[in-house]
């Protein structure tokens, strides 16, 4: 194979690749012993059909399989030898081609262009840590206990008050008839917080242990005998017990309630759980540091390709008059999120960046626990979705690449207190609602649409059938 890259200034590049009559006839022949073993011919035995037999029969379909694997391998061999990586998909124009024939044809292309990461290491940004005050610590388990009242019996012949908790048996009747569902065994209720039935508990205030008590109720829209609902019922109540609330003792016993090995392991996890409430919403202010940085870099040249590519996802959903008068807005954007994306993906591969398959499931499996009772259909999602995933893996590349870049660049660690983590945090948001806000007022209407650096910059293998453009000039039996 031959090969000679033209245009060598600038992104566009024409290729061209000449192959040999030999290696096609060799291709061929190759071809011709596979499909010998497997046709089944009138008059002759399996595997002795005669060559000529099967050009004749075969020959166009042949020669058109053969031609677009030599293609393939070819124009990839070509590219790579070169250290050309496309900036899309490659277009080839036949010159030559034939059989018994050398295979002569141009690969147009344009070239991603060459990116320095060097200076990525030189990026600084702050790598802020949240310090939890043990106060604060405290004032969540306190929080916690709150929500977890302990009950003790109340003394003999004590009436129930409100927020005391009352067990009890019922029987219901309606009309003076029994009906489905209508008994209720070791019944729990704390008074006044009207959990059971609209009014219910109220009617249990001064009620003391073995009183029986009738109360009247109206049956719920969501009772599950839809003839019964809305209808007044009358409860015989059986007083099991009367309990009164006492504060909760924190304690080591109460730490290993909540699953902690003693109080002080719990105050751990508490501490971590606070500063981990923090830790998302401040690493994302570091990456955007990281990525404003990125946005400044130096790319000699960006290929239009790509720009118009960005610019039309950026105008999707617009009128043809909107996305004309946004155009130049729209053509900015663009540069700078390919340029970072370009960046980040050059910075990945020479540091040999990979997504391994098991972190792609977790990635899965990270996005079904945050739909609570859908898990299925997000799943479903997923499977049926491939692109879906693709993005997924797209967005574990760049966070895997920005984790590393934060161990290779200047951090500027910053350990503040829950207060300063709450102030740093609502200027960023306010910063953000401003832009949201001046964005507004310009005449575009801008789409957000992230792409990882994966996906925008990822060389696909070259579609031969959809990108081969035949030349008039081809000289063909």
């Amino acid at each position: 194979m031959k090969v000679t890259v033209e245009n060598k200034k600038g992104l566009n590049k024409d290729v061209k690749v000449i192959v040999d009559k030999k290696t096609m006839n060799t291709y061929l022949d190759e071809k011709y012993e596979e499909i010998k073993g497997t046709v089944n011919l009138k008059g002759f035995r399996p595997g002795k059909v005669p060559r000529e037999i099967l050009k004749r029969q075969f020959g166009q379909a042949v020669f058109n399989e053969v031609l677009d694997k030599v293609l393939k391998e070819t124009s990839t061999k070509a590219l790579q030898e070169n250290k050309i990586k496309p900036a899309g998909q490659p277009k080839l124009d036949l010159k030559t081609y034939g059989e018994d024939k050398e295979l002569e044809y141009i690969i147009s292309v344009t070239e991603l262009p060459k990116i320095d990461v060097k200076s990525i290491e030189a990026i600084k940004f702050d790598d802020y840590s949240v310090k939890i005050d043990e106060s604060e610590t405290d004032k969540r388990i306190k929080d916690i206990a709150k929500n977890q009242p302990n009950f003790k019996d109340a003394p003999a012949n004590a009436k129930a008050k409100e927020n005391d908790l009352v067990v009890f048996d019922y029987t219901a009747t309606i009309e003076d008839k029994p009906f489905k569902g209508n008994e209720g065994k070791n019944i729990q209720l704390t008074l006044g917080k009207d959990l059971f039935l609209k009014g219910f508990d109220k009617q249990l205030l001064d009620v003391k242990k073995d009183d029986e008590k009738i109360v009247e109720s109206t049956l719920p829209e969501n009772f599950p005998e839809k003839e019964l609902i809305n209808k007044k019922a009358k409860f015989k109540c059986k007083i099991i017990n009367v309990k009164n609330p006492e504060d909760v003792k924190i304690n080591d016993d109460f730490a290993k309630n909540l699953g902690a090995k003693d109080l002080k392991d719990l105050k751990s996890l508490i501490s971590k759980q606070i500063n981990d409430e923090f830790k998302n919403s401040l690493d994302r202010l570091s990456k955007n540091q990281i990525l404003k940085e990125i946005e400044k870099f130096k790319v000699a040249e960006i290929p239009e390709n790509l720009i118009e590519e960005e610019v039309k996802i950026l105008s999707q959903g617009m009128s043809d008059d909107d996305a004309k008068k946004s155009r130049k807005n729209f053509e900015e954007i663009a540069k700078k999120r390919i340029k970072v994306g370009l960046v980040l993906n050059e910075f990945g591969e020479q540091n040999q960046v990979k997504v391994t398959e098991q972190e792609l499931q977790a990635e899965v499996q990270k996005q079904i626990r945050m739909m609570p009772g859908q898990e299925k259909m997000v799943m479903d999602f997923y499977q049926k979705n491939p692109s879906a995933v693709s993005s997924l893996r797209g967005t574990v590349y760049e966070e895997k690449i920005l984790k590393l870049i934060k161990e290779k660049a200047k951090s500027n660690k910053k350990e503040i207190s829950k207060e300063e983590a709450e102030k740093i945090l609502k200027q960023s948001q306010k910063q953000e609602l401003d832009q949201e806000l001046k964005d507004q007022r310009k005449p575009e209407k801008k789409a957000e649409v992230k792409k990882s650096a994966e996906n925008k910059t990822k060389t696909k293998p070259i579609n031969t059938k959809s990108s081969v453009k035949k030349s008039k000039k081809v000289s063909k039996k």
